[in-house]
């Protein structure tokens, strides 16, 4: 089975406090790990070493067999924040423009403009997630829930196969809620390896296959949820701390 993300002996700290000590795991292609952990326990720290947002410089990350420093092939990464609860809902763009500017960021001669390839990924995309009919829409005009599936289209366009997404459905309303874990699943479902945080323990917990659980003390405890008890889960659900090792 294809390796795609490697975790060795992560550690990360802030200046005022150690966020990350140790952390170890490896995922392979059409996994779908939740992080669980409350605010501050490290979580978003993660993403953003791996997205190279943030310097590693305790531990190893290899993507794609390829060690972190060295890998280039950004294009096979989507990323999908909380976006929506903080986007400005005055920028003068279309749902498609909004798409597209992922793509045409990362052409290697972007002056040439799109292809018809491209309209097509774009009509792809956004009838994934439910938006094809808003394609020339603002994005201000948008609800937070609809904004928030516009970006997971945009992370989709340049065809990841590896998502990360850092609590992508902070501030929507339920339906909307339930709209968004239903296309995570169903990308999930057709071969997406996906990487998500959420506030929705529970959520999180049903549609994941594997776990990092952060304790306050930065340790990650890595489970496969298919081995968990309704005892183990229960426990998890109550901010305790699980005790099966993967």
């Amino acid at each position: 089975m294809d390796e795609i993300l490697k975790v060795e002996n992560v550690s990360f700290d802030y200046s005022d406090a150690q966020v990350l000590k140790n952390v170890s795991f490896t995922l392979h292609k059409g996994d779908f790990l939740g992080i669980i952990g409350a605010n501050g326990a490290g979580k978003s720290t993660l993403i953003k070493l791996i997205l190279k947002i943030l310097p590693l410089d305790k531990g190893r990350i290899t993507l794609f067999g390829t060690d972190i420093q060295k890998f280039r092939d950004n294009h096979k990464i989507g990323y999908v924040s909380q976006k929506a609860s903080s986007f400005n809902s005055q920028f003068p763009a279309t749902v498609s423009e909004v798409v597209m500017a992922n793509l045409y960021s990362k052409r290697r001669y972007p002056f040439l403009g799109y292809t018809h390839s491209d309209y097509e990924k774009l009509e792809r995309v956004l009838e994934t997630v439910g938006m094809l009919e808003f394609k020339d829409k603002l994005i201000g005009n948008l609800s937070g829930g609809q904004q928030q599936r516009v970006f997971i289209a945009r992370a989709l366009i340049s065809e990841p196969e590896l998502l990360l997404m850092d609590e992508p459905t902070v501030g929507v309303d339920a339906m909307q809620y339930a709209q968004i874990m239903d296309i995570i699943s169903k990308l999930n479902d057709e071969g997406m390896t996906i990487v998500m945080t959420n506030h929705d323990t529970p959520e999180l917990i049903r549609v994941s296959s594997k776990l990092l659980i952060f304790c306050s003390h930065g340790n990650g405890e890595f489970l496969n949820r298919a081995d968990l008890t309704v005892d183990e889960v229960n426990a998890i659900y109550a901010g305790k701390r699980g005790h099966h090792h993967a």
